[in-house]
């Protein structure tokens, strides 16, 4: 994915905000995270066991080749790689993420999108009809939360396409046109099911979040 976005992005993405949300009663909010956890412990972790199996590997080939390895030497080179591998995930946090398994990336970008949707508010719309558009650079993951005024009107599949549409887009470095887009689509959908009423509030901040 693209590495974030540009003055000119931040405001074709509010401005799509406005533009949907002008034709829906229904709120669209938008969340860009750099990284949804530091990744430090579990990287560690993930490193420590493939330092221990090459360990072993190699005593084990020591052994069969009769090669004499002092206790106190492995121990001590261990232990200087350990730490020196840790110095590495220290000073290089973009290293992290790619040293854990796409799963857990993916959980915590996945529990990182529900923190955004209870943290600003989107589920408190006053027809629950909030919807959050996420992404995650570090573990390009994209994700649309629908509170349940939308969400059991629409499809999963229809959510999964516009998810789908966003990490194209992202991949091809049009984060800012994905966002848009992605905006595009759900202000649609609301607007089929919400229509915009006598009185339309705007509940939800129309610009873009960084994290």
């Amino acid at each position: 994915m693209t590495s974030g976005l540009s003055p000119e992005d931040r405001q074709r993405v509010a401005e799509a905000i406005r533009i949907a949300e002008a034709k829906t009663s229904g709120e669209i909010y938008c969340v860009l995270a750099r990284r949804s956890d530091d990744y430090f412990f579990a990287s560690a972790l993930m490193l420590t066991l493939g330092m221990l199996a090459t360990s072993l590997v190699a005593a084990l080939a020591a052994h069969w080749l009769w090669v004499e390895v002092a206790p106190v030497s492995l121990v001590l080179a261990q232990a200087g790689a350990f730490a020196s591998a840790l110095l590495v995930l220290r000073v290089v946090p973009d290293l992290r993420v790619h040293l854990v398994p796409p799963r857990l990336r993916y959980r915590r970008a996945h529990d990182n999108a529900a923190r955004q949707f209870l943290a600003h508010n989107v589920h408190a719309t006053q027809a629950r009809t909030g919807v959050l558009i996420f992404v995650s650079l570090a573990e390009r993951y994209a994700e649309v939360v629908a509170d349940s005024g939308i969400d059991d009107k629409v499809d999963q599949s229809t959510w999964n396409d516009i998810v789908a549409r966003l990490v194209e887009d992202a991949r091809g470095d049009r984060l800012g046109e994905g966002f848009a887009n992605a905006v595009e689509s759900v202000g649609a959908l609301l607007a089929e099911h919400f229509p915009p009423g006598a009185t339309n509030p705007n509940e939800l901040d129309d610009h873009i979040v960084e994290i």
